[in-house]
Order: structure tokens, then sequence, then C-alpha cells
């Protein structure tokens, strides 16, 4: 009787199992998972109640968030780049709908405005400082360059792979996909979104997916390394830079510029008073030295003889 009811308790734990091993959320590998009494997988971002939708992207602001939240496990640990005043990685406040707040603060009182991706794109301020509305980035630019391979890869191919990629594992429908340009070893991907609708992936966040993919920081659950495939052959992706267009400019750029311009010509001023300065010495040091020579040729001068 014991060796029967050990077989059935096996096949009960067997069968158990890999239904509370397939209660994860294949997007965020930082979601709270867990099976209600029904059955029914629910997944929650760590630190908050907001539930998370698996079958899609978790937005940027939100991934952010759950970055700044140490594991149980590691109390003391922090995100290697993970300051408080920081333009990288911040604890963002979020609204319920995942999209970043038009203003961001720090633990120091600071503030600033952000756009849709979250990138700061005003002079810091105070509590005061007040940002009227989120502005949307319209355009990513993301460029890239790959190791060095025995074989050359066509472009039209490396385009195919590339959307293949962006739409599969990110999501993002092909419409997003303004262009593709590959000058071996660079490619270069335009990523156009006007407006997005609730069903539809944000590039901010499809651009967040893809630089931790790069990075080995994969958000997914999985945490499979990613792999870009070109008719077979891999194309190992080596750096990365991402660049965010808004739909209006940046307002610290002009500040930026006069900051520039009024360093030029402090530099060029003293430049030239410098320069001036020495040639007054020069001529100078000149005029003396040929005073002194005529003084001399007018002391050996010997008076006539009476004689």
């Amino acid at each position: 009787m014991e060796p029967l009811f050990g077989v059935v308790l096996g096949l009960i734990l067997a069968v158990a199992s890999p239904a509370h091993d397939s209660c994860t959320c294949a997007t965020n590998k930082w979601a709270v998972c867990a099976q209600d009494s029904h059955g029914n997988c629910t997944c929650r971002l760590a630190g908050s109640d907001h539930p998370v939708d698996c079958s899609t992207l978790t937005s940027k602001c939100f991934l952010m968030k759950a970055e700044m939240i140490p594991p149980k496990e590691k109390r003391l640990w922090r995100p290697p780049h993970g300051v408080s005043d920081s333009d990288g990685i911040y604890n963002p406040d979020c609204e319920d709908s995942g999209v970043f707040k038009a203003r961001q603060c720090n633990q120091s009182s600071t503030c600033w405005c952000v756009n849709t991706a979250g990138v700061r794109r005003t002079e810091k301020g105070g509590r005061s400082l007040s940002c009227s509305e989120l502005v949307r980035t319209r355009w990513i630019y993301i460029e890239l360059t790959h190791k060095r391979s025995s074989k050359a890869f066509n472009a039209p191919d490396v385009e195919k792979a590339l959307t293949q990629l962006l739409e599969n594992r990110y999501k993002l429908h092909p419409k997003y996909i303004a262009a593709i340009k590959y000058d071996p070893p660079l490619i270069q991907i335009r990523l156009d979104q006007n407006k997005k609708p609730s069903w539809d992936v944000d590039i901010a966040d499809v651009a967040y997916y893809f630089e931790k993919d790069v990075n080995n920081d994969s958000v997914f659950h999985s945490n499979s390394k990613l792999t870009v495939s070109v008719n077979g052959d891999a194309l190992a992706i080596e750096k990365l830079w991402i660049y965010y267009v808004d739909e209006k400019p940046p307002e610290f750029c002009m500040r930026q510029l006069a900051a520039g311009i009024s360093a030029v010509v402090t530099v060029v001023l003293l430049t030239a008073g410098i320069g001036i300065a020495v040639l007054l010495i020069l001529r100078w040091l000149r005029t003396r030295t040929y005073k002194k020579f005529e003084c001399k040729e007018m002391r050996e001068i010997k008076p006539p003889s009476l004689e």
C-alpha cells in the first residue's frame, strides 16, 4: 500500500511542478508571478501592485523602477549605475499606465523634465520646476557595429534579419521601422512612431529591451543571450549607440550653446591679450637693446687732436 501511495504522490508532484514553473512572465524577469486557487497565473511588478501584461513588453518606466529594487537575497545590492543624481538609471515616477511622469526628481530635491523615453530634456532645477507636458519621443536612431566575420553580409539580408528580430522578439510592428542601412560594419536603424495606439509597443521600450540584450542583461525571463542570424551566420553585435529625437527640441540646447560660445570668446580674447602683451614686451626689449648699442658707439668716438 505504501509503495502505491508513493507512486501516486510522485505523479502528483510531477504534474504540479511544471504547472508551477509555467507561472512566469516571459517578457519580464523582475515580475513576481503566482497561481491563484483557480490555477490562473497573475504577475505583478516587484515592489508594487502594478499588474504585468506578459504578452507584450513592459514599459521602460516600470522596468527602471524594478531595477532599483534590490532582490531579497541581496539586501545591499545596488545597480552598477544606480546613483541618485544621474542621467542614467534612476528611480522614476510612473503613471498608472506605465508612462513616465513629465517631471522627475531625485532624493536631493533636484528635478528635471523628461520625454516619453525617460531621457532628460531640460536643465535641472528644484522642486519648483514645472513641466507642462510629457513630450513624445518620435524618432529613435540606433547605431551598432558587429564583429568581423569571415563571410560578408548582404545589405538586404541584414535588413531582413533585423526586421524579423524587432518584429518577433520585441513585438514591434514593421510600420514603425522607418529604415535600416548597412555599411559594414556599421548598421543604422531608424524607428519612427508619431502616435502610439494602446495595443502597440512603444519604440522607447523596444530600444531599452534591445540595449539590455546587447549588454548581456536581458529583461526576458529566459535570460537567453541575444543571437542575430543572417542566412544561418551569426551577426555578433559589438557596440551600440541610441539617440532620441523628440517632437519638440530640448530646452537646454541654447543654454549650452551660449555657454560654449562664451567659453570660445573668452579663450580668443585671452589668446589675443597674451599675444599683444608678448609683442609689446619684445618691442620694448628691442628698443632697449638699440639704445644701449647707440650709447656704446657714442662713447667710443674720440675727440679730434689739437696738434
